[in-house]
């Protein structure tokens, strides 16, 4: 661009359009720092959610049925979380800092693997286990995100190639010195979109304790170990 064109540009509103750009590129920068505030500060965390499942669209499917499902998601990092899920079916997702837990009450069935071969590259990995913005960085790419809904956002891609996710958004909410957790919308590679929306975050509550996430198959379930 020579220099008559860029004064004419910022004579007919071009000043306003750098100036916009470059508001955004703060907005952007800002979400990566508040990415590595939240997990610096947030200790341990705990929220009531709501997650919504939409599918791929199938070949000559015109609408397509969501599933949504609620519970309770806590943590304490670096090593512990569980996502207890109420309705409609009672299930859990539990790491006890040494075996990741699901339980199906319905089918009553427990799957437990090894956590450390199980969180990598996983959404948990986001927002439980990483201690710091450089550990998160080694299993994903992190580019910040304008940015909406009250929220800063941050796009999360596996650097695995072989990693189920496709990618995630993480969206922040600041308040204050205090980053607490707004959303995370997860895109795995089969094209189905898993969205969560947490509420009621408590940031480092006093009397979430360890022993909360120990996990004890139920009796008369099977205990399968991949």
């Amino acid at each position: 661009m020579n220099s008559a064109f860029f004064k004419r540009a910022m004579h007919r509103g071009g000043a306003a359009f750098v100036l916009s750009a470059l508001s955004a590129s703060l907005a952007c920068a800002n979400s990566l720092d508040t990415l590595e505030t939240f997990l610096k500060s947030a200790k341990s965390g705990r929220a009531d959610f709501t997650q919504v499942v939409t599918p791929p669209a199938k070949a000559g499917q015109t609408t397509v049925r969501s599933k949504t499902s609620t519970g309770q998601f806590s943590f304490v990092r670096p090593t512990r979380f569980r996502f207890d899920y109420i309705k409609p079916f009672p299930q859990a997702i539990v790491a006890d800092g040494q075996t990741l837990w699901l339980y199906d009450a319905d089918l009553e069935q427990v799957t437990a693997r090894k956590q450390a071969q199980a969180l990598g590259s996983t959404p948990a990995a986001l927002v439980a286990t990483a201690a710091d913005l450089s550990a998160l960085q080694k299993e994903f790419t992190l580019e910040a995100q304008p940015d909406a809904d009250g929220l800063q956002w941050v796009q999360a891609t596996p650097k695995n190639r072989e990693s189920t996710i496709q990618s995630v958004r993480l969206g922040l909410r600041a308040d204050g010195a205090q980053v607490s957790l707004g959303k995370l919308e997860i895109f795995d590679a089969m094209g189905q979109r898993s969205v969560l929306t947490f509420e009621r975050m408590e940031v480092n509550p006093v009397n979430l304790s360890v022993a909360q996430f120990n996990f004890v198959p139920p009796k008369g379930v099977s205990v399968i170990r991949p």
